[in-house]
């Protein structure tokens, strides 16, 4: 009887060196993951969040510091001024701001998910070869320089580009439109940079889909375009939501784009935070409108996150 308690207490105590061997090799898989978004996301948030809550001055740097400490008197005085989001809240030009990024960003998102759709379904349902030849093609954007392809953009938009010269030529136009500088140039230069972040992660859920399912659909008399809305997009539906989430969320913030395709009128977020960095120095108040834009952002997602969870 002795035995067999002292083989069960060993059996125990194995087992509980196991578990605690389990959780010490995931907290080591998960640490490094910690650390690095400790170190490049968590305390530069910090930093900005610490910046928002400070003064403009003119020094250096261009703003006031939060603790003031004074020898003689062996004490320190913390100083939080709250100013700053109350301007953004009271001033309707940076409302117009998050407004038309989002309003940009959101239209963009569409017309890359109604291209980006279509051509991940593609590539997913072709063979082998043909995919590795469409994702190359896909992914061949990404080997030449961000700014060199908007740069390419503005050469092709403008009056006298080759945009322009071949409407011209086919006789659809008169004389050049202008195409450069206008709302429509944005969304052009924003769907044809982020089209990739679209198309991957839909071909990544398309590509693992049954097609089984689609011609059960059919057999049970279902249309193509029913059987498409009853089991594609339901199937496709975490790709889809990966897509705008990796080209809305960097969309809404976007400077390039706007900034050498854009006309003076196309006010978005981004060109306001530069405006407020290096044309005013005005470092606490653009802290204060990147939080903003951040808790704009990640509130709804982890809101939905979990939404998601208690469903579940």
């Amino acid at each position: 009887m002795m035995t067999t308690t002292a083989s069960s207490d060993s059996t125990r105590l194995s087992v509980i060196q196991r578990l605690r061997q389990i959780r010490l090799g995931r907290w080591c898989v998960i640490l490094i993951p910690m650390l690095w978004l400790a170190a490049f996301f968590f305390i530069p948030f910090l930093v900005v969040f610490k910046i928002s809550l400070a003064e403009a001055m003119i020094a250096v740097p261009p703003y006031s510091p939060l603790i003031e400490w004074d020898p003689s008197n062996a004490y320190a005085t913390l100083k939080v001024t709250f100013g700053n989001y109350l301007f953004l809240f009271e001033s309707r030009f940076y409302l117009d701001a998050y407004l038309s990024s989002l309003r940009i960003a959101a239209v963009s998102t569409f017309f890359t998910l109604l291209i980006g759709f279509p051509i991940a379904y593609l590539i997913a349902r072709s063979g082998p070869t043909q995919r590795t030849i469409l994702l190359a093609l896909v992914i061949l954007p990404f080997w030449t320089s961000f700014l060199l392809r908007v740069y390419a953009w503005m050469a092709l938009l403008k009056k006298n580009g080759l945009v322009n010269e071949a409407l011209m030529a086919i006789g659809l136009i008169d004389q050049p439109l202008q195409i450069l500088q206008t709302d429509f140039a944005v969304y052009l230069g924003i769907v044809y940079t982020y089209l990739p972040f679209m198309i991957l992660p839909l071909y990544t859920t398309l590509e693992k889909m049954d097609m089984s399912l689609i011609e059960a659909a059919q057999d049970l008399g279902a249309k193509p375009w029913r059987a498409f809305c009853l089991v594609t997009l339901p199937l496709a539906k975490p790709g889809i939501i990966a897509g705008c989430l990796l080209v809305f969320i960097p969309a809404v913030g976007e400077f390039v784009i706007p900034a050498l395709l854009g006309g003076s009128d196309t006010l978005m977020i981004g060109r306001v935070l530069w405006d407020e960095f290096f044309l005013n120095r005005d470092w606490p108040l653009a802290s204060a409108v990147a939080i903003i834009m951040l808790i704009v952002l990640v509130g709804p997602i982890m809101f939905m996150r979990n939404g998601n969870k208690e469903a579940m």
